[in-house]
C-alpha cells in the first residue's frame, strides 16, 4: 500500500480535520437530549446527515466494488436499497414517529404494546446493534491493518478510539455535521474514482465489448432471489435500526423529518453507481485481483499519494461514521428504556449518556479482542436478523394499526421472535437465513392475534 510523505500527510490531515469537526459538534452539548436528539432542533439537512452518516458506509463503498468486480450492476442493490428505504421512511414514517415526541423505537412500540414489550425491544434491538458495532469495529481494523501493517489487535484498538471520539463528544447533535461532512468527501472519493474508471474503461462502449449484458448489466446478475433478499434486508435494516429513527426523533418537526429522509432517498443510490464502474473497470484490467481490493487497488494505482491519502482517510471514516452511530443508538436505547425505569436519577442524564456509551464501546473491544479471526458478514447478518425480528413489524403494526394493533401478540412477537433468531444461530440451523425465520415468526403471531381478536386492544 501507498506509504509516502505526501500520502501519509493528507491521510492524517483529513482525519484530524473529522476529528475537530467531531469535537466541535460537542462544544453545544450541555444536556441529555442534546446529546440523543440534538435538542429536537435538527433541520432537513442534519437529519438526513445523521442518517447518512451510518447508512453509507464500507458496504457502499468497498463493497460495492468488490460485489461489482464478482457479478456486475446487481450491486446497487445496497445504496438503491437503502435509498428506497429511506424513500419509504419519508414518505410514511418519518412524519408520524415524529409526531410523538418519543426518543426511541422501543418508548414508541410500549404506548401500543405494552411496557413488557418495551423493555423487551429495547434489549433485542440494542443487542443487534451492538453485534453490528462488532462488525464496523472489525472492518476498521482491517482497513488500518492493511495501509500500514498493523497487527490486527492495535489497528483494532484505534477504530475503537476514533469511534468513541466521533460519538462521545457530540452525540446525535455532532451526528448531524459528521455525517454531512463524511457524506461530501465520499461522494469526492466516489464520484472522482467512479467517472475515472468509467473514462479509463472506454465508457459503455469499452465495457459492452469486454462485458456480455447478462449477468453484467443486470439488476438480477447473481440472482433473482437473492436481489429480493438484499432489498428486502434493507428495506427491514432501516425501519428496525433506532440509529436512523433517532435522526427522525430528533428533527425540529414533522416537515424536517420528512425532507431529512427524501434526501437521503435522493442522494445515496448515486454512490452505488460510482462504485460499480470502479469494480467493473478492474474486473477489466486485472480479473485475478482479490475482489475485496477493487476499490482501494484502484485509488493506489489511479490517484495520486496527495488524493489518495485523503481517499484512504474517507473511507476508515465512513467505517467510524457507522460504528459511532450504532454505539450512539445502543447507549440511547438502553438509557431511555431501561435505565430510565430503573430510576438511576443520581446521574446528570449527560453523563449517563456518555457513560453508556464508553461502556458499550468498551463491551464491544472485548468481544472483538476475543474474535479477531471472525468474519464480518456473520456478525451482519445476526445483527440484522436480531433487529429485524425485533422491531419491524411490531413497529408498522403500531404506526398504521394505532389502537388495533393486538397488544398482547406484539408482545409475545416482540420477545419470542427474536429469540427464535438467537436459538437458531447457537445452534447453528441456516436452512432459513436469520432474518426471514424472525420476521416469519412475528408476522405469524401478528396475524394470529389480529385475525382471533382475542387479544386486548391497545389505547392509543
Amino acid at each position: 500500500m501507498p506509504a509516502s510523505p505526501t500520502f501519509l500527510i493528507t491521510f492524517l490531515l483529513t482525519l484530524a480535520a473529522m476529528a475537530w469537526l467531531a469535537l466541535a459538534g460537542g462544544r453545544g452539548v450541555k444536556v441529555g437530549s442534546d446529546f440523543s436528539l440534538a435538542g429536537r432542533r435538527a433541520g432537513a439537512w442534519s437529519v438526513s446527515g445523521a442518517i447518512m452518516g451510518t447508512l453509507v458506509g464500507g458496504a457502499s463503498t468497498i463493497g460495492t466494488a468488490q460485489l461489482a468486480f464478482l457479478f456486475g450492476l446487481s450491486a446497487w442493490w445496497f445504496t438503491l436499497g437503502a435509498g428506497i428505504a429511506c424513500l419509504l421512511l419519508g414518505l410514511f414514517l418519518a412524519g408520524p414517529l415524529r409526531e410523538k415526541e418519543v426518543e426511541t423505537i422501543p418508548q414508541f412500540i410500549g404506548r401500543y404494546h405494552g411496557e413488557r414489550a418495551r423493555v423487551a425491544a429495547s434489549l433485542f434491538s440494542s443487542l443487534g446493534m451492538f453485534v453490528h458495532i462488532v462488525a464496523q469495529l472489525l472492518a476498521g481494523g482491517a482497513i488500518l491493518s492493511t495501509l500500514f501493517g498493523f497487527g490486527l489487535l492495535p489497528a483494532t484498538l484505534i477504530s475503537a478510539a476514533l469511534i468513541g471520539l466521533a460519538v462521545l463528544a457530540g452525540g446525535m447533535k455532532g451526528a448531524g455535521s459528521f455525517g454531512l461532512a463524511k457524506l461530501f468527501l465520499l461522494y469526492l472519493t466516489m464520484a472522482g474514482a467512479g467517472v475515472l474508471a468509467w473514462r479509463l474503461a472506454g465508457g459503455w462502449s469499452g465495457l459492452r465489448t469486454v462485458f456480455p449484458p447478462s449477468p453484467w448489466f443486470s439488476l438480477f446478475g447473481y440472482g433473482v432471489r437473492e436481489g429480493v433478499n438484499d432489498l428486502l434486508s434493507m428495506l427491514v435494516g432501516v425501519i428496525s435500526t433506532q440509529t436512523y429513527l433517532q435522526a427522525v426523533f430528533s428533527a425540529r418537526d414533522r416537515r424536517a423529518a420528512r425532507d431529512g429522509a427524501l434526501l437521503s432517498a435522493l442522494i445515496i443510490p448515486p454512490l452505488g453507481l460510482f462504485g460499480i464502474a470502479v469494480g467493473l473497470y478492474m474486473r477489466q484490467v486485472d480479473p485475478s485481483l482479490e475482489s475485496v481490493k477493487a476499490l482501494p487497488a484502484f485509488l493506489q494505482a489511479e490517484f495520486s499519494p496527495l488524493f489518495a491519502g485523503a481517499a484512504f482517510a474517507t473511507l476508515l471514516i465512513a467505517a467510524v461514521g457507522t460504528g459511532a452511530g450504532l454505539t450512539l443508538g445502543v447507549a440511547t436505547t438502553l438509557r431511555v428504556d431501561v435505565f430510565g425505569r430503573l430510576g438511576l436519577g443520581r446521574l446528570p442524564e449527560l453523563t449517563l449518556y456518555r457513560l453508556l456509551t464508553l461502556a458499550v464501546l468498551v463491551l464491544a473491544l472485548l468481544l472483538v479482542l476475543g474474535n479477531l479471526g471472525s468474519a464480518i458478514m456473520d456478525w451482519s447478518f445476526l445483527s440484522m436478523g436480531l433487529r429485524g425480528a425485533t422491531l419491524c413489524l411490531p413497529l408498522l403494526a403500531a404506526v398504521f394499526l394505532g389502537s388495533a394493533t393486538p397488544r398482547r401478540a406484539g408482545a409475545l412477537s416482540i420477545i419470542l421472535a427474536p429469540t427464535c433468531v438467537l436459538a437458531a444461530g447457537i445452534a447453528g440451523w441456516q436452512t432459513i437465513p436469520p432474518l426471514y425465520l424472525g420476521l416469519g415468526v412475528s408476522l405469524t403471531i401478528l396475524l394470529v392475534g389480529w385475525w382471533g381478536g382475542r387479544w386486548p386492544v391497545a389505547r392509543s
